[in-house]
Parts: C-alpha cells; sequence; structure tokens
C-alpha cells in the first residue's frame, strides 16, 4: 500500500484540532523496522580527508555513525509526539561516493509503533555530524535526499521506496 492508496488522516491531530500523541496501547507488539537515507555533498578536497580518515579530529565515518545510533534512541527526546520505542538494532552506514558521502540506516523493534522517525534521526545526526567534523574544510556542505527507504511490519503493512537500494 502506497501513502496515495490511502485516504488522508492526520493520526497526530486529535478531534479537537488539537497535536496529541497516537495512542498505540491496542495495537499488537510485532516486529518492525525501517532504512533510512541521507546524502552529504561536499568538496572533492573535504571527500578525500574522509576517504583516508585524515581530518584532524579524528575519523568522520566513526564519529557519525556513533551520533546516529544515538541519535535513533534519543528520538522520542527530539520529537515531540514521538513515542519511546525500545530498539532491538541501531545501525549506520558512511559510504564515500562520488561528490560525498551516503548515509543509510537500519533500526529494528518489537513493539506497538514504527521505527521510521528513529531511523530518519540517526541520518539526520549523522549527516550533521559530517558537517560539523568537516565544515573547517568546506563550509559549503549540503545535506540532501533525507528519506526513508522502507518501512515494514505492523498494520500499515510494508513500504519500499520506489529507487530504494
Amino acid at each position: 500500500m502506497t501513502d496515495t492508496d490511502r485516504p488522508e488522516r492526520m493520526t497526530h491531530v486529535g478531534a479537537d484540532g488539537r497535536p496529541r500523541m497516537v495512542d498505540v496501547g491496542e495495537k499488537a507488539v510485532t516486529a518492525r523496522g525501517a532504512r533510512a537515507e541521507a546524502f552529504v555533498r561536499m568538496s572533492a578536497a573535504l571527500l578525500e580527508l574522509v576517504r583516508g580518515d585524515a581530518l584532524g579530529k579524528g575519523s568522520v565515518r566513526d564519529v557519525a555513525r556513533l551520533a546516529g545510533i544515538m541519535a535513533a534512541k534519543r528520538t522520542a527526546d527530539l520529537i515531540p509526539l514521538c513515542h519511546p520505542v525500545a530498539l532491538d538494532h541501531a545501525d549506520v552506514t558512511i559510504e564515500v561516493e562520488q561528490g560525498g558521502v551516503r548515509i543509510t540506516t537500519e533500526v529494528r523493534t518489537h513493539g506497538r509503533t514504527g521505527v521510521e522517525m528513529e531511523a530518519l534521526s540517526a541520518a539526520a545526526a549523522a549527516a550533521l555530524t559530517v558537517i560539523d567534523m568537516g565544515k573547517a574544510v568546506d563550509r559549503g556542505m549540503v545535506v540532501e535526499g533525507l528519506r526513508v527507504l522502507e518501512k515494514w511490519g505492523g498494520r500499515s503493512g510494508h513500504y519500499r521506496a520506489e529507487d530504494a537500494p
């Protein structure tokens, strides 16, 4: 089922029009997961430093990976209406590509609500960490394409972006 197959509904808005946390108490506990990505576009000079782990602050990929995992675990503290979710797994992969680095995340849980926001938070925090660590070399970095690649589990079923790897 795609987003266009579903009738429009704002689950985080109550009948009175006010924001609310969705009640997931009646949902079944199921295996759920999500993958997300972001791309940080950067200069060739910075890309070579990242590739060679030659930045003075340490390994950009290692630090960004840890930042992403930490963000996945703290998503409910960052996004107001997210449920705190006990994660079974969170991983962040950072690959050097033409023009920048691609950040891919995967988060899994057994719970009553999905983990798309945790996967997105991990990708965003990792991307921001890349920018923080590289800004002395390249102030013009840009984060592109922050998105959910795939989600599974729960009542809404499986979603996969058409061009997802």
